[in-house]
């Protein structure tokens, strides 16, 4: 039987979050499920946890690597669902996301990527706020900020035959150069107001570790997507434009609504609290 939908979970040394990123996953109970975890070579305790779980995988691999853009190919080139997707080793999914995915693309069939919305969480899965986003707009992913909650975009994959998989070579925006080519390409990309993943924040994160390297990839990636009209504005003016296109953009349909619902926080909650026995 072919799978409905292939997973991939990169990681390196996070013990701390592992094991609840995969009991996310797990307990989605989606006939079919195709679950890969793709670790960097962990010497924390990682490999131990993906034994303890290997009857839930459909195969995982602890080695050396890239990089976590060469991690996640490893996974998807071995992918076999219809839809696939990935979500790195700190964040998790919430009560029925994948559900509501494999219905969104039954009932879609022109939609070639969809994505949902998220909750921030902090280190001990507690929920921060609300990540309410806005439709695909591939200018303001350019020239503002990758606003996609990455762990809640899923896409078909026959895209990987069109347009290729991951930027190896791209080490934190490579989620945000694969959006960029989905619209280069001409692909469908769907937004819908459902809360399917919760992003971990933490100290360690890149994004908090690594701003002059993000900072370089983004330059390179809005040269390279950038059109002639944006190439003639100064860089400044081209960027003012976008992050207040989205804001104004984002504010009209209510995306700073900062509440969590209920749903939500027990959904984080049963996560927290088998992970705490």
């Amino acid at each position: 039987m072919t799978p409905k939908i292939s997973i991939v979970t990169c990681s390196y040394n996070q013990a701390a979050f592992l094991d609840t990123t995969i009991r996310s996953v797990v307990a989605q109970k989606i006939e079919g499920l195709e679950y890969f975890v793709v670790d960097g070579g962990s010497t924390d305790g990682s490999v131990d946890i993906l034994r303890r779980h290997e009857s839930d995988l459909a195969g995982w691999l602890s080695e050396k690597d890239g990089g976590q853009s060469e991690a996640i190919n490893k996974g998807l080139h071995r992918a076999s669902g219809e839809v696939v997707g990935w979500l790195c080793s700190d964040d998790v999914l919430l009560d029925g996301a994948l559900s509501e995915v494999l219905e969104f693309f039954a009932r879609h069939p022109d939609v070639d990527a969809v994505y949902g919305d998220a909750v921030l969480i902090d280190g001990k899965g507690r929920p921060l706020r609300m990540k309410h986003e806005i439709g695909f707009m591939p200018w303001l992913l350019a020239f503002d900020h990758n606003y996609i909650p990455q762990p809640s975009m899923f896409w078909r994959r026959r895209v990987h035959e069109k347009i290729g998989y991951l930027r190896e070579d791209l080490h934190l925006t490579m989620d945000l150069e694969l959006w960029l080519r989905f619209a280069r390409a001409g692909l469908k990309v769907a937004h819908v107001r459902r809360c399917w993943s919760g992003m971990r924040c933490h100290d360690s994160q890149k994004v908090f570790t690594q701003h002059d390297a993000i900072r370089s990839e983004n330059a390179e990636l809005r040269q390279q997507y950038g059109d002639a009209v944006t190439r003639m504005l100064p860089p400044p003016v081209v960027r003012g434009l976008a992050r207040a296109t989205r804001v104004v953009t984002k504010g009209l349909q209510g995306g700073y609504v900062k509440s969590v619902p209920e749903s939500v926080r027990l959904s984080l909650q049963r996560l927290h609290t088998v992970a705490g026995k």
